[in-house]
């Protein structure tokens, strides 16, 4: 390629550079956009890359707002929701404390094979009109800051080329070409490490006990489906099944209390499975000649300190930041940064001035970021707590249902109107959301951590359902309004709660910032945890 000015290049063709590529190319079809992406197409099934799991955010993202909803329901998988099991040392996880849905709720999550998944994005963003060039290696990147095109040089088969462009993203993942060249590197607390591995074949959760009790508490009997957590103290492994018949494993591990040097090979990782989650390591054991892959990171969580700029460049996905893989959040983040990319070069387009929105869409990303941050800094101790943790998960669910979600779904990340109006709500919720992670962590310090051989079925709980099927409403200003009024009283409520069950047991535990954090609890208030 020669000379010619594109509107948008985006330096990467994964997750996030090609799911920009079709929101812009579907939001803004005149727009000429290449892509580049070093790996050669198409990519392998299964053993490419890590980072299957999707919720709720992720999944609206490439279901509604890229259209994805035909490929996601006949070629990957509907999750079973996330489920978790307090099994660490034990072989018989059946009798454990178990948490999770016996049934699939309102709105919809998916297991992705990242192969299939990244293979299908490059053909439907060609299809779309983006040129979409594998095998390139980007060898320079020039940043203009008056105004001019910027400039990008690569190769392909040795062969030099160059390109200008008004606006360059950077979606090239951990290699992050501008953050490295800008000095953006930002890093934070949170010293957590992973491995995983692919094995071809099914690993069946469901058939690891014949007890017909335990099989028949999920309607599908299906915990396959699930992204399944063993969980213990410092860490948790999953299990992610892809629709090419493969399941991915995986262990993150707080690196204090788990060092990567005890894992940091196939070996070592079934050697400590052995240890720490015996059930999972006989199974992986029994299929070893199925291992597809094997990789780990390091220290993998960072933050950056700049991923939208008024010169016409960005950073999304891991190019910018990346916190834990516990949650998903992964996807989620690439929604949010592309959203907010997207409607800066829309802006730009028609004229705009951007500067102002730059700095606002940068400060509510970080935000996301750095609240979100909290619910992974310093808890992984807590990750093998029985009594503490479900409580937990209830508590970031619903902060992530009823606040960041209901941004995304009601397409308010953009609104910044009401977003300044609603800032006293927003604010009360994140301060109560670090207050109780705090909470959380000093409850934890103090428990029996009991095992009980129950289920804690998060579908039981209706308000709890109620919440996820609440994110598919569509909601005009003053319904959204209320809606982050109504969720406010509600988290509100069930600190309330979890305060006072934890200290009707402790009563040495110090909840006075708790305390002086909640609002007045509404009288004769509804139980919203399960029983204790």
């Amino acid at each position: 390629m020669s000379d010619a000015a594109l509107d948008v290049v985006i330096l990467g063709g994964g997750l996030a550079g090609l799911s920009l590529a079709i929101q812009l190319r579907r939001q803004m079809p005149e727009l000429e956009i290449l892509v580049l992406e070093r790996r050669p197409h198409p990519v392998p099934e299964a053993a490419h890359k890590v980072g299957e799991s999707t919720v709720e955010i992720g999944a609206d993202y490439f279901d509604n707002v890229l259209g994805l909803h035909e490929h996601l329901t006949t070629k990957q998988l509907k999750k079973f929701g996330f489920r978790f099991f307090f099994s660490d040392r034990r072989h018989d996880v059946h009798a454990t404390l178990e948490l999770g849905a016996s049934r699939y709720l309102a709105t919809p999550a998916y297991q992705l094979d990242r192969g299939i998944f990244e293979n299908f994005l490059a053909e439907h963003a060609s299809m779309l009109g983006a040129q979409f060039v594998d095998g390139a290696l980007v060898r320079s990147v020039d940043l203009s800051a008056n105004g001019d095109a910027h400039f990008v040089r690569y190769e392909i088969d040795g062969v030099a080329k160059q390109v200008t462009a008004r606006w360059i993203v950077d979606a090239s993942g951990r290699a992050g070409l501008i953050k490295r060249k800008l000095g953006l590197e930002s890093s934070n607390a949170h010293n957590v490490n992973a491995v995983w591995f692919r094995i071809g074949t099914r690993i069946d959760v469901d058939e690891w006990s014949s007890d017909a009790q335990w099989r028949a508490r999920c309607d599908p009997p299906r915990r396959w489906l699930s992204t399944n957590h063993f969980c213990g103290e410092g860490y948790w492994a999953w299990l992610i099944p892809l629709s090419s018949g493969s399941h991915s494993v995986g262990i993150v591990a707080d690196a204090d209390l788990h060092p990567l040097e005890a894992m940091n090979s196939f070996e070592k990782a079934l050697t400590w499975l052995q240890v720490h989650q015996p059930r999972l390591a006989q199974e992986v054991e029994q299929k070893r000649n199925l291992l597809q892959d094997f990789a780990f990171l390091r220290n993998f969580s960072y933050g950056c300190k700049q991923v939208f700029a008024a010169d016409r460049w960005a950073l999304t996905g891991e190019a910018g930041l990346f916190l834990d893989p516990f949650y998903s959040p992964g996807s989620d983040f690439i929604a949010i940064s592309n959203t907010y990319i997207a409607d800066l070069i829309a802006r730009c387009k028609r004229g705009e001035s951007i500067s102002a929105r730059t700095h606002i869409y940068q400060q509510l990303y970080f935000s996301f970021y750095e609240n979100t941050l909290t619910l992974y800094q310093d808890q992984y101790p807590m990750f093998g707590d029985p009594e503490v943790f479900p409580t937990k998960i209830v508590w970031d669910y619903t902060y992530y249902w009823g606040i960041l979600c209901q941004l995304f779904f009601q397409r308010r990340l953009t609104d910044v109107t009401n977003i300044g109006r609603l800032s006293h709500e927003f604010a009360h919720c994140n301060a109560l959301n670090c207050e109780m992670q705090k909470f959380l962590r000093e409850w934890s310090l103090l428990s029996s951590k009991r095992n009980a051989a129950t289920m804690l079925d998060q579908a039981s709980l209706p308000w709890f359902a109620e919440l996820n099927r609440g994110l598919r409403d569509e909601l005009d200003e003053q319904g959204f309004c209320e809606r982050i009024q109504q969720h406010t009283a509600l988290l509100d409520q069930l600190a309330h709660q979890i305060v006072e069950r934890a200290c009707a047991e402790h009563p040495e535990l110090d909840a006075s910032t708790m305390r002086g954090l909640l609002r007045k609890a509404p009288e004769g208030a509804s139980p919203l945890l399960f029983a204790a």
